[in-house]
């Protein structure tokens, strides 16, 4: 009788761990777990593509946020979600241009640096402005991350990790959801001018070309 006892303890155990198993970097991301909230709107607008005077922006307040961003959007950004690998957006994007938050659109990531890490999100070697760039400890999972925030808008942008390819050994995986592309021949007509000439002159930050892929990425995560 002991021993069946033991045995069903055990059993309950291991069931408790397989199901946080399968968690890691999707629990954050779940609706569910804020199910209190009124819906954001699944199928909204993005933010506008006007680019902001950093020194004069000001956050739309959370109703308003709602309102603008699609609901994978507002859950990545504002809740520190975390979207579906190889099912976002600029995963596999190579073309030319920068990558801007999407709720103030100041600059984040440029295509210079962005390379192939088998993660199934986008991934850079070093920001585009790093003063754009906030980091913090992220203690949800079990072990420490870098979680890796707008400086100015506060949104969840992903992680970054040390194991990274040159020239700078970091690994910047970004959420899809939390970015805006700006195609390199849109970049003036969008306000994004000053961007141009890293494009023009082939690009004269010594980062692995967009389009260029690595070793497969296998086991990392976001």
């Amino acid at each position: 009788m002991r021993q069946t006892t033991h045995r069903n303890r055990l059993g309950v155990v291991a069931a408790g761990a397989l199901c946080l198993a399968p968690l890691g970097c999707q629990a954050q991301g779940s609706p569910g777990a804020r199910a209190q909230h009124p819906p954001p709107s699944p199928e909204g607008p993005k933010m506008t593509q006007e680019v902001p005077k950093m020194s004069s922006f000001q956050k739309p307040s959370d109703e308003e946020l709602r309102k603008r961003l699609t609901r994978e959007q507002y859950e990545v950004t504002q809740h520190e979600g975390t979207e579906a690998p190889f099912r976002n957006e600029y995963w596999d994007n190579h073309r030319p241009g920068i990558y801007v938050d999407v709720v103030s659109g100041e600059p984040l990531f440029s295509s210079l640096d962005k390379f192939d890490s088998g993660t199934g999100w986008p991934s850079f070697t070093r920001p585009l402005e790093p003063a754009n760039i906030a980091t913090r400890t992220d203690r949800q999972l079990l072990a420490a991350r870098t979680e890796v925030r707008s400086k100015v808008a506060g949104s969840h942008l992903g992680h970054v990790f040390d194991d990274g390819p040159e020239p700078t050994g970091l690994r910047y995986c970004m959420n899809s959801a939390a970015l805006r592309f700006v195609p390199a021949e849109r970049l003036a007509q969008e306000g994004y001018g000053d961007y141009l000439r890293i494009f023009q002159t082939g690009g004269e930050r010594s980062a692995r070309g967009a389009g260029e892929s690595p070793s497969r990425g296998v086991g990392k995560s976001h």
